[in-house]
């Protein structure tokens, strides 16, 4: 056997050993489950989350980082710096899994208003793996060397929390680290584990865009600038963009979440809104996408004489998240040797996350990676029946639940295996 085999098999048995018994991560999933927060009102998790690492005996605990973000810091002699990142807040989405610990909570929604709230995006498994590795870490201290970073992280959702992290001064709180991890849980096999260099998720933006008229009313339209009639222009040119501007070869979507105006039948409206969302796998794509959009919309108001220059705001960006080739060589072989034939190679997903702020804020390389969680003869039934899209519950979606068991086996030993493939002895 040479040293690599050798190293490989010590590190499968270090997991396989030491990894948090599946009826204790089963009460942290359930607890976690039952009470979710939204974005930016992680309070009561970020407390649990804290205790949790605490009681380990092992970490040094910084909380209320970019709001209810925190870390927990274990140094154990030299060696690399190693992140790994988990995010903790949930959605404004009513559970309708039909489970006996269904969530019942309910918060304040950005507009306001009361809503229920779940974790339909599956950070509750992100949270469960995460204290699991931070436990696997404490109970290995003689069989590494260098310094874990247990990091966790609100406000994914609006895309902002790991900002929030990095303007809030993480980086003097923590050792700069020299490589960070992150995982999602999505519909697939439970328990398999897709990785890739290169872009893996798609960047992202959130484009606002008001139209102001002139209103009259609906028996007079010769006296109005209609709005109404410039949005529908609008939408329907802006996918030309995608169809005949971008390269056939180049991924990008443009979708109109959004369109509103008017509040009466007999009324032409003085403004309207329309809000959309773009993805891409590169910058030099999101920068013919912006320029399309922003000539579409003025050369639309031009054309229908409209007199106020229209409103024009970005948000909710996120980058893409683009895998370091050399720390995906670095970790692949240790997840194979760990997972067998649930490693597996990832393809670019279209979904989109700040998980990427923290390490490019750090100046560091950094490796995402998907965890399969539909159980798999749900899974294997669906794709047979090439209905995956109508029968297989995907995130956000009121019925999306892990199969724990191979979902939380799987994502802990993939982080466990990410993290010792730089740390182990």
């Amino acid at each position: 056997m040479s040293n690599n085999e050798a190293r490989l098999s010590r590190i499968r048995d270090l997991i396989a050993t030491h990894r948090v018994p599946l009826d204790r991560q089963w009460e942290i999933y359930r607890y976690l489950h039952q009470h979710p927060e939204l974005s930016q009102a992680e309070e009561k998790t970020a407390a649990y989350l804290a205790g949790a690492l605490r009681d380990m005996g092992t970490y040094t605990v910084h909380e209320g980082i970019g709001g209810h973000g925190l870390v927990g810091v274990m140094e154990n002699g030299p060696g690399p710096t190693v992140l790994f990142r988990a995010d903790i807040d949930a959605l404004p989405v009513f559970e309708e899994t039909g489970v006996d610990f269904a969530s019942s909570a309910t918060g304040t929604a950005r507009d306001g208003s009361a809503t229920a709230v779940m974790h339909a995006c599956g950070h509750d498994m992100h949270m469960t793996a995460g204290l699991g590795l931070a436990s696997l870490m404490a109970a290995t201290k003689s069989e590494w060397s260098g310094t874990f970073i247990a990091l966790f992280q609100p406000a994914e959702e609006l895309a902002c929390g790991a900002q929030a992290m990095i303007d809030d001064g993480l980086a003097d709180l923590i050792p700069t680290p020299d490589v960070c991890f992150g995982q999602h849980i999505v519909p697939g096999p439970a328990g398999q584990v897709m990785t890739m260099p290169g872009p893996a998720l798609a960047g992202c933006d959130t484009i606002s865009i008001t139209l102001t008229g002139r209103s009259a009313h609906g028996s007079m339209p010769h006296n109005a600038i209609d709005p109404t009639y410039l949005a529908a222009a609008i939408v329907l040119r802006l996918q030309g963009i995608v169809g005949r501007e971008i390269p056939p070869h180049e991924f990008c979507v443009l979708s109109v979440g959004t369109l509103q105006s008017g509040n009466s039948n007999n009324t032409i409206p003085g403004q309207a809104k329309i809000v959309l969302n773009i993805r891409y796998y590169s910058n030099e794509v999101r920068a013919k996408l912006i320029a399309g959009i922003e000539r579409v919309v003025r050369g639309e108001c031009l054309a229908s004489g409209t007199e106020v220059e229209p409103v024009i705001d970005y948000s909710d960006h996120g980058e893409v998240t683009d895998n370091d080739p050399e720390a995906f060589a670095t970790i692949r072989p240790v997840m194979d040797a760990v997972l067998g034939e649930d490693s597996t190679d990832a393809v670019p997903w279209t979904a989109s996350e700040d998980f990427s702020d923290l390490p490019r804020g750090l100046n560091c390389p950094y490796v995402y990676w998907t965890v399969g969680a539909t159980p798999r003869d749900t899974w294997e039934a669906a794709v047979a029946a090439d209905r995956v899209v109508e029968d297989v519950p995907s995130n956000h979606m009121p019925t999306f639940l892990p199969d724990f068991k191979p979902t939380a086996t799987s994502a802990t030993s993939a982080a466990a295996a990410a993290v010792l493939s730089y740390l182990a002895k």
